[in-house]
């Protein structure tokens, strides 16, 4: 009998689990969950923290040490600790598909639930308004915890402290996140913090208990591999002094600027938007010849921009987007109503970028001013999970330095650093717990305009390239949107095994470069491939990818190579440099990385 005077449920256990028979023999558990969980079980631990990527199925993990810990009576009630709304209701789901009645709707509030339920699904936001309740119930059973994303809990100091408060008697606890920790001075409760000795003194960096990346899952098959696919173009903005300022997406920028810039993009007056979407709608298609129920999101930065969008892809498309809006009573009715059902297109603002489980998303379009690496990869988490080999993701993005960064590095596992040394602004992490309260605060148009004023005047989108596995692939100078150079990209198969993807892009550009080439041996009158302005757009395109790659090797951020190229080799700024400034750049940065590698 439990405290409470309840029998606890009997749950039929697979022959996969603790005690009953050899690790990896259940064909319902993956390598992972199953090592994962024997790990847990040989070391029995009070706290436990297992980072594992999106889509890799760590709910099914969780579940089946909940149900294996209520099997052998070490606990006998379930706490579930979510980020939002929608996450309590899909855990409860998932939890009474292995026999575990978990109620979605309890509050610290109620004090009291059925005794159906064997557990409860609350929020961050919850616990923290009332740890205390939360208290006296995880002390009056022998309570298993299970946080969700436990990123969550280093917020604000006051959820860690709330968390702490609640759950600090709970019998076991385990901690659950797919995402990359961020460095803040926030720790996060129940995580285990160690010294980094190449960090310097007084760092401290998270140590997880098991840890399943990107990279290790796409070899797996366990997610799909993901193409992002950067549009650039020309942009045309107002400054609040009045001044009209042009400027092309994807070249260096200032920071007001680049953001500027981002969103006059994402405007959805302007033609950049439109271009895209319909790009994204034609990718849809394709991989719909294959995979005939796959969907399509767009994660917009506000509601007005949301509708914006929707109105625009129902004519493109010629079908009614489904609008998902967190304010909105019917949002989780919605999103349910678009996992079962076939439709083409889902729009919302910020509550399908983290944990929501989508599994017939393939295409994206990221189309939010949010661009810290926090919310991106919460993003393409929404798209990679696998349900069947060679299923693959598509993501449009616009072509800003920091959202084509966090795609190269899509496979680069992150732990939560504390005591982190900020060294200039341009560090990746300097800004982002402003970025991140921006991007939680709320999903008013008006979020965005405390930033720098602006009127968005005209814009126009250009294909830049193909982002897959680090490498890009695309052709030589601009790309218009609808053109057959475009298309070479965007009809690449929906079903295709990782290596497929790279040869066939490899392919792709190879081929057109061919034709190219051809057309000039004949002095094709058409093709003019040496003009000055894609002679220059290949030169920027040459350097802008050397300063990533750069950056990825030595973590100098772009604006500072290219200020110290600058300074090198003199000039203006790429934007309006010269042909032979742009190559003297090249060269340098070459050098620099040979001297480097010497």
């Amino acid at each position: 009998m439990t405290p409470g005077g309840q029998e606890p449920p009997q749950i039929e256990l697979s022959p996969a689990y603790p005690a009953r028979a050899a690790w990896g023999t259940a064909p319902s558990l993956r390598a992972w969950q199953a090592e994962a969980i024997g790990r847990y079980f040989d070391s029995d631990p009070r706290d436990y923290l297992a980072v594992a990527t999106p889509g890799a199925g760590k709910t099914t993990f969780a579940l089946t040490i909940a149900a294996e810990l209520l099997g052998r009576r070490l606990v006998d009630r379930i706490t579930v600790v979510a980020p939002t709304e929608h996450l309590k209701t899909q855990w409860a789901e998932a939890a009474a598909r292995v026999g575990i009645p978990i109620d979605p709707a309890y509050s610290g509030g109620k004090g009291r639930t059925s005794k159906d339920f064997v557990g409860v699904a609350v929020t961050y936001a919850g616990v923290a308004s009332n740890p205390l309740a939360h208290r006296i119930r995880t002390e009056r059973f022998k309570t298993l915890v299970i946080l969700d994303e436990i990123h969550h809990a280093g917020d604000a100091l006051s959820w860690g402290e709330a968390v702490r408060e609640a759950f600090e008697p709970a019998k076991r606890r385990l901690a659950l996140t797919g995402t990359p920790f961020r460095s803040d001075v926030n720790p996060i409760p129940f995580v285990t913090y160690e010294p980094d000795p190449e960090a310097g003194a007084g760092v401290l960096r998270s140590a997880a208990d098991y840890t399943y990346g990107y990279g290790h899952a796409l070899r797996d098959h366990v997610v799909r591999p993901v193409l992002f696919w950067a549009y650039g173009g020309d942009l045309q903005w107002r400054t609040r002094a009045g001044d009209e300022i042009s400027a092309r997406l994807g070249e260096p920028l200032t920071k007001d600027m680049a953001a500027q810039a981002l969103r006059t993009a994402l405007d959805p007056g302007g033609s950049w938007i439109a271009a895209v979407l319909e790009a994204a709608d034609r990718r849809l298609s394709e991989v719909r010849k294959n995979v005939p129920d796959a969907g399509g999101l767009v994660i917009a930065s506000d509601q007005d921009s949301a509708r914006a969008y929707a109105a625009l892809l129902q004519r493109i498309a010629g079908e009614k987007p489904i609008v998902v809006l967190s304010d909105e009573k019917a949002a989780s009715k919605n999103i349910a109503k678009f996992s079962a059902g076939e439709n083409r297109w889902m729009v919302a603002v910020r509550m399908v970028s983290e944990g929501v489980d989508v599994p017939r998303l393939a295409v994206g379009v990221y189309a939010t001013t949010t661009s810290t690496p926090l919310f991106f990869a919460q993003a393409v988490g929404r798209f990679v999970r696998a349900r069947a080999r060679g299923e693959t993701a598509s993501i449009f993005l616009p072509s800003h330095p920091s959202l084509l960064g966090f795609a190269s590095e899509l496979e680069l596992e992150r732990d939560h650093v504390l005591g982190r040394t900020i060294t200039d602004e341009g560090d990746l992490f300097a800004a982002e717990n402003a970025l991140l309260a921006q991007a939680q605060a709320g999903e008013s148009a008006s979020a965005d305009e405390t930033l720098v004023p602006f009127e968005a005047l005209g814009s126009q989108a250009t294909f830049a390239h193909v982002l897959y596995d680090g490498a890009e692939f695309g052709h030589a100078g601009e790309v218009h949107v609808g053109s057959e150079e475009e298309m070479d990209f965007l009809g690449i198969p929906g079903l295709l095994e990782p290596d497929q993807v790279r040869s066939l892009l490899q392919r792709r550009q190879a081929q057109r470069r061919d034709l190219r080439a051809a057309a000039e041996s004949a002095d094709d009158p058409l093709v003019e491939s040496t003009t000055t302005h894609e002679r220059l757009a290949i030169l920027r395109r040459e350097l802008n990818s050397l300063v990533a790659a750069w950056h990825h090797r030595t973590g100098q951020p772009h604006g500072v190579t290219h200020a110290a190229l600058r300074r090198d080799c003199g000039g203006p700024a790429a934007a309006i440099a010269t042909a032979d400034q742009l190559q003297a750049r090249i060269d340098r940065l070459r050098e620099w990385a040979t001297r480097k590698s010497g």
